[in-house]
């Protein structure tokens, strides 16, 4: 006997192809009264409810109504050990580590803290809808334990890794060129293809890593391609000229990865605003990832990433929070900062893009396209269905649309965790814990 099959049943959304690189009406489907069936862990059908009834009588339904059924969010560039300092007031970037995330930081190294600090993130991305992620752990391994164990035990997607810093960090947030190869590559052998987990070669960013470490880390991802490779990349000019004090020989910031073995396809590069034409062309003929984080951009003055000429060019881009930076968990209001940064930039992404970039575009900036990201037969069951009328001033501005994408365009501005009507992990209702 098969599985116990599950229908959901309301409005679905998802995807054929990319709306940057094709019109809207050919990269998306949506069904205004649809079907999902599952299996086990699997999307085994995605079509019209009453032709899934009738072929499915026999599976338990679930009826969301008017509830939008899609994809769960994947947040591409998170620092989960960030929780507890998101919105901290008033600082840029070199000035906010100082102040708010080395302290925070240093913390990790009480398992008692990263447990307690993982619980609390998942629960909150969670709420709002976020099924998968990539983080920034801390240098200290149990932060990666803990982070791991969490994912695990709630049988999520996930991707982390040790962050490594030998340089120009606070004592208690250093390591060394050896212990960041050796901790990783054990952390690694632990973690990397435990349930869903995928490990992540992580050095925090070139000028708090010696080029050394990054050699040594570089060698480390050439002896285990099938990890990620996390990093961040030209996030705010003074960083940029920090960075040329300490790489004098570079070419550009991509160079002081590039170099040292840390550029190629499962390379993912955060923030990447600031780019010299060269980083753009090796960027793309390597097939990294560039990873967007506009409510971070703003909320710490970076800058305005170039999403249309990026994508125009054929870039590899996901969507993320950069928790605690990002001043928000929701990747609702993380479209809607992405959205505002492209209107500053001169174009109104369409609502298609934005929620792409939030579930497909992320999951294949993380190597994961052909399990997560999208609502099609074949994937994983990790959804999030929304309310499109979770609050008044969305209700009435959704009442007058004109279409579906009207309709949804409201809870992408304002939509928050109300938003989230249900969650589905792997196939499983997700219940949060009372």
């Amino acid at each position: 006997m098969g599985q116990k099959l599950n229908l959901l049943l309301g409005q679905t959304l998802g995807f054929s192809g990319d709306p940057f690189a094709m019109p809207v009406e050919q990269a998306a489907r949506h069904v205004r009264r649809g079907g999902v069936l599952i299996e086990g862990s699997k999307i085994l059908e995605v079509g019209e409810s009453d032709a899934m009834r009738a072929a499915h009588p026999d599976a338990l339904v679930t009826d969301y109504d008017d509830g939008l059924i899609t994809a769960g969010f994947v947040d591409a560039h998170v620092h989960y050990p960030q929780t507890g300092i998101i919105a901290s007031w008033g600082k840029q970037l070199i000035d906010w580590l100082n102040l708010y995330t080395f302290p925070e930081e240093t913390r990790f190294a009480d398992p008692d803290v990263a447990r307690i600090g993982a619980k609390t993130y998942f629960d909150l991305a969670l709420a709002n809808g976020t099924t998968s992620m990539c983080s920034f752990c801390t240098i200290h391994p149990t932060s990666v334990d803990a982070y791991f164990t969490e994912a695990l035990s709630r049988g999520m997607r996930v991707a982390g890794g040790k962050t490594c810093m030998d340089r120009n960090a606070p004592e208690g947030l250093r390591d060394t060129v050896q212990s960041a190869y050796d901790d990783s590559r054990a952390l690694g052998q632990k973690w990397h293809g435990q349930g869903r987990l995928t490990y992540a070669v992580t050095p925090r960013f070139s000028p708090t890593s010696t080029p050394e470490q990054l050699e040594a880390l570089g060698g480390l991802w050439a002896e285990h391609p099938e990890y990620l490779m996390q990093t961040h990349l030209s996030e705010q000019l003074p960083e940029i000229a920090w960075m040329r004090t300490l790489y004098p020989e570079a070419r550009d910031y991509l160079d002081t990865y590039e170099r040292y073995g840390l550029l190629g396809k499962g390379a993912m590069f955060g923030h990447a605003i600031h780019l010299e034409p060269r980083e753009k062309a090796r960027l793309l003929e390597s097939g990294a990832a560039l990873i967007h984080c506009p409510t971070s951009n703003t909320f710490i003055g970076s800058g305005l990433f170039d999403m249309a000429a990026l994508k125009a060019d054929g870039h590899l881009i996901g969507l993320a929070t950069d928790t605690g930076g990002g001043s928000s968990f929701s990747m609702l209001r993380t479209m809607a900062a992405a959205y505002e940064v492209a209107q500053l930039r001169g174009t109104a992404l369409h609502p298609a893009q934005l929620y792409w970039l939030a579930t497909q575009g992320a999951a294949d900036a993380m190597g994961m396209g052909g399990a997560i990201g999208n609502l099609a037969a074949g994937m994983e069951a990790d959804l999030v269905v929304l309310d499109l009328a979770a609050t008044p001033v969305i209700a009435q501005r959704a009442a007058r649309a004109d279409s579906f994408w009207e309709a949804l365009f409201p809870t992408i501005m304002m939509g928050d965790d109300r938003a989230v009507a249900d969650v589905w992990l792997n196939g499983v209702r997700y219940i949060p814990a009372a």
